[in-house]
């Protein structure tokens, strides 16, 4: 910190004081290990997620009753499978 008060350039000082916060965390605290989870998400579920958006696009281009029923249809399908996907994950 002494050599601090005599530098000229203040960037470098900066980056020399991140560097000694930055080494002294990883001295004191360690590093954290990241925890690898099982994967619930997986491609039948974006499909879900398709097949919804394109639902709920017909039925704001044209809000009948058929394509009101089919975007509940494909939502209920869809929290089904996602719920489903869940109780088998947890």
């Amino acid at each position: 910190m002494e050599d601090l008060r005599d530098s000229k350039d203040i960037n470098r000082d900066w980056e020399n004081i991140q560097d000694n916060i930055k080494t002294t965390a990883k001295e004191s605290l360690g590093l954290y290990k990241l925890k690898h989870h099982k994967q619930r998400f997986d491609e039948k579920c974006l499909d879900f997620l398709d097949q919804m958006n394109h639902a709920k696009m017909q039925w704001l281009q044209n809000s009948n009753q058929k394509n009101a029923d089919n975007l509940n249809n494909v939502r209920r399908e869809a929290s089904r499978h996602f719920r489903n996907n869940m109780k088998e994950y947890l």
